[in-house]
Parts: structure tokens; C-alpha cells; sequence
């Protein structure tokens, strides 16, 4: 879908999508198109149960006196301050609500309430990216659509006073929706296409950006003493690969110390030797989401040239039962030297990580550590589907991490951590066990797991199981891979480490 911004005028054809705030409440526009049309939009609106909220839809089909398809109303909510988020969420409604429809081409008039102190340009660009984010699709294992099941929408006009302003706005997301996008393709793909290695070839690739990449493959790993990755490998016939992604564009006087990001990166979870049941195994191709959500960041950092020096580091192994997989019982010796008895093999990102994490810390020595990861299911009995678990080791961390959440619309919720949740880790036979005794606060225990990996870097982890994937559309997401924590990533390092 291509997104162009002109001058408000009424089209001569296509869709006008016009916004009203909530109790029915017309702006500008909407009055003086209701008054050209008799009163019609006012009375559909009173003949209906739309009422202005947030994301309602209401359409009238070739409005007698326009030479329009339709025009289309489309919810405002609450006349209280307008955010970015909110005028994203109008737009990807209009474009996910059209492009059902058939029609090819849009025109959008924001009619914003007197009291909005977002300013036009602002809002239009705001509208035009959340169209674009919802208009995301991953069809590139379709071959037998019909027409009529392909989105229709050609292009999306967003009508405002000052269109060169909200074009250069629009244009500086780029980057964000490339990265965003990025994510979203390496989630939904199966994981027969990408394995460790097709994902380790991927991030090479986006060397062209200007990052720097490096790759580890197992005879380096294992030199590296990293047995505790190694160890959730070992049963599979894909071999493992540690990548890092460096951006280095912090100005010369600023602190040269990385913020460094680390990212889950198991291609397929079986659960190994603990296997899962049948039933939504299939789903268990995106537990790299995290690793594919590093990716996409420093994809948008090296699109905007970011003031800032960045490491993702991704741990990418695939989990499967077999002959020589690690066992229930198994003591692995991971890379910082701690030994670990491996109670769960179904526990294995904490693995995984327990090694990326202490690499990146000995090897770039960051300011920040911040890792994510589908950790565990126990985040969704705690949380649901509306907001990623954090885990900090600084009250600062964890307050500019919700509030960057906050600002993009990818919330999180802090929980807690604590000795008291720690000693349920302790092994009879090792260093530490893999799982605790139970299952009462499974994803404090996994968080804590990493803490015991963790030097006296600022860390901080998000579990994303429950955000990662989505199983119904929302206003800016389509169901499936959602890229959580691209836009809340590069928002943080955006307000926070940028020179």
C-alpha cells in the first residue's frame, strides 16, 4: 500500500474516511460534509450504534450527492489529549476495515477535537505509519489466494494543511517499519526455512545497512566453554550460531560503552527429551522471537543512523528430542564456569541465554544489559496477551523501560525478584538448577535463573511469551508475529542513550 499526502478537498472518487470523536461529535470536515449531504451522516449515526469510540466503524455506501465509493467514519474515542498511539490506531483501523472492502484507493481527514494539542503534521504521519503497520501481511507461502481474499487498498491519502511537513515525519519512520516488519517475517516463518543457520545468514545480510556482523559456529562456541547453549543443541541435526549485530554511532565524546541487547533465539522448541504435547506445538516456531526482535532494533538503528553504539547478540539453537539429546538430570558447564543441572529440558532459553548473556557482558563490557526472550509460559497465567514481564535490577532501568513502553503502545509490567524466589534454585549435585521445585512463580524463577549470570551491569529482562504472537488483529497488528519490542527498544534507546 503506497501513502501520500495532499491538501484537504473532497476526492471525486475512492473512500473519504473522516474521524469522530466520541457521543457522535463531528469536526470541521464532518460538519460541512453532513451539511452537503442533508444531514445524512447524522442521521446514520443515530440510526446506528456508533457512537465515536475508540476503533468503531461505520460506513455509508455511495453517499447520494458525492461521486465517492463510501464514506467511512471512523472512532476518535474520548475528546482527552491525543497521542501518537491513538492516531496510529485510526489509521490502521481504516486501512485493515478497506481493505476488506475492495476498494483500491482512500482519502483520511483527521478531524481532530479543538482541545488536541498534537500538532496536524504530527498526527497525519502518526496515522499513516499505524496503516502501514497494520497493513503488514507475511503471504509468501500463498499460492492459491483468490482475489477477493488480498487486501485491496492501493493507496491511503492522509489529507492535511501542511503536506511536505507530515511526508518528511512519515519518511523518518522508515526505518521503524523496516525494522518492525523485519521482526515480523523472521516470527512468522516456519522452522524448516529458518533454522539457526538460515537465521545467522539473514543477520549477515543485514551488513548492507551499514552493521557489523560476526558469527560463532559450534567449534567456536565450544572453545568458549558455552555448554549450556551447547547443551539445548546437542540433540538436534541443526547446528547452533551465536551472531552479534554491532552499531557504533555514538559522536566521539560520548560514553563508548555499548547498551547491549540480547535475544532468545530458538528456532523450534520441541521441549527436547520434557517434549510438549501435540496440540500447539506448531506454535513453538517463534520461540526466537526475542532474538528476531534485536534484529529488527539494530535494523532500525542502522536505518535512522542512531547516535548511539548498540550490540545485539543472538543465541539461535533449535530444541529436539533424539539419541543425543541432553537429558533430565544432565550437568552442563556454561561459559561463565557455574555448573548447571538441567531438571527441565523444556527450560531451555534460560540456557541459551545464561551463556549470551555472560558472552556479551565479557566481550563489550555494555553500560546497559537488556535481554529478551519467550521465557515462559507462567508470564501469561500472570499477564494474558497485553503486557510483557520486566524484570530489572535497577528501579531506574525499569522505569524508563514502562515508560518507553507507554509511549509506543508495547506495555509492560514489572515483577519481582528477590532471594527469597532464588534459593528454590538451588541444586543438590550443582551450581544451580534449571526449573524450580514447583510451579508457583515460574517466571520470577526464570528471571532470577539469568540473574545468576548477570555481573554488576544494569540488566534487564523481558519475557515476551505472552505478546510475541498474536491470534487476533488489533488496530496496528495483525494476528501472527508481532515484532513486541522494536518500537519500545529503539523509543528507550532513543530517550536515554542517544548523544
Amino acid at each position: 500500500m503506497d501513502i501520500a499526502f495532499a491538501e484537504p478537498g473532497l476526492p471525486a472518487s475512492g473512500t473519504l474516511i473522516i474521524t469522530v470523536s466520541q457521543d457522535r461529535t463531528l469536526g470541521p470536515a464532518g460538519l460541512e460534509i453532513d451539511r452537503s449531504l442533508g444531514g445524512a451522516v447524522g442521521r446514520a449515526m443515530a440510526a446506528s450504534r456508533f457512537t465515536g469510540k475508540k476503533d468503531e466503524v461505520l460506513e455509508l455506501l455511495a453517499p447520494a450527492g458525492l461521486t465517492l465509493t463510501r464514506l467511512l467514519l471512523v472512532g476518535l474515542g474520548k475528546p482527552e489529549p491525543l497521542t501518537d498511539t491513538s492516531l496510529e490506531a485510526v489509521g490502521g483501523t481504516a486501512a485493515a476495515f478497506l481493505n476488506r472492502t475492495g476498494e483500491t484507493e482512500a482519502w483520511l481527514r483527521l478531524d481532530l477535537p479543538a482541545e488536541s494539542a498534537l500538532p496536524a503534521d504530527q498526527a497525519a504521519a502518526a496515522a499513516a505509519v499505524g496503516a502501514q503497520l497494520r497493513g503488514y501481511r507475511f503471504d509468501r507461502y500463498r499460492t492459491t489466494e483468490k482475489p477477493e481474499q488480498k487486501p485491496s487498498l492501493v493507496r491511503l491519502t492522509v489529507q492535511v494543511a501542511d503536506p511536505a511537513a507530515a511526508e518528511r515525519l512519515f519518511a523518518g519512520n522508515g526505518p521503524l517499519l523496516a525494522g518492525v516488519s523485519l521482526a515480523r517475517d523472521l516470527i512468522s516463518e516456519p522452522a524448516n526455512r529458518l533454522t539457526p543457520v538460515a537465521f545467522a545468514d539473514r543477520c549477515t545480510g543485514l551488513a548492507e545497512f551499514g552493521l557489523e556482523v560476526a558469527v560463532l559456529d559450534q567449534a567456536r562456541m565450544a572453545g568458549l566453554g558455552m555448554g549450556a547453549l551447547l547443551g539445548v543443541a546437542q540433540g538436534s541435526a541443526q547446528p547452533p550460531r551465536l551472531v552479534t549485530l554491532s552499531w557504533r554511532g555514538a559522536p566521539a565524546a560520548a560514553d563508548s560503552r555499548p547498551v547491549v541487547l540480547v535475544g532468545k533465539g530458538v528456532t523450534f522448541d520441541s521441549g527436547g527429551i520434557s517434549i510438549k504435547p501435540a496440540a500447539g506445538m506448531e506454535d513453538m516456531k517463534w520461540d526466537m522471537a526475542g532474538a528476531a526482535v534485536v534484529a529488527g532494533v539494530m535494523r532500525v538503528l542502522a536505518g535512522r543512523k542512531a547516535r548511539v553504539n548498540v550490540v545485539g547478540v543472538l543465541g539461535l539453537v533449535e530444541n529436539m528430542p533424539s539419541g543425543t539429546a541432553q537429558r533430565p538430570g544432565d550437568v552442563v558447564v556454561s561459559a561463565s564456569g557455574k555448573t548447571i543441572e538441567v531438571i527441565n529440558t523444556d527450560a531451555e532459553g534460560r540456557l541459551v541465554l545464561a551463556d549470551a548473556l555472560w558472552y556479551a557482558q565479557e566481550t563489550f563490557k555494555p553500560r546497559v544489559l537488556i535481554d529478551l526472550a519467550t521465557l515462559t509460559g507462567a508470564v501469561i497465567i500472570a499477564l494474558g496477551h497485553e503486557h510483557a514481564g520486566l524484570f530489572a535490577t535497577e528501579d531506574s532501568l525499569a522505569e524508563q523501560l514502562l515508560g518507553a513502553g507507554r509511549k509506543v503502545g508495547e506495555p509492560l509490567w514489572r515483577l519481582p525478584m528477590g532471594e527469597s524466589y532464588d534459593k528454590d534454585l538451588n541444586s543438590d549435585i550443582a551450581d544451580v538448577k534449571n526449573v524450580g521445585s514447583g510451579r508457583a512463580g515460574g517466571s520470577i524463577l526464570g528471571a532470577q535463573f539469568l540473574k545468576r549470570f548477570v555481573g554488576e551491569v544494569p540488566w534487564a529482562h523481558l519475557d515476551i511469551a505472552g505478546v510475541a504472537w498474536a491470534k487476533k488483529d488489533s488496530a496496528t497488528v495483525p494476528k501472527g508475529g508481532t515484532g513486541f519490542g522494536v518500537r519500545l527498544l529503539d523509543r528507550f534507546l532513543a530517550d536515554t542513550a542517544e548523544g
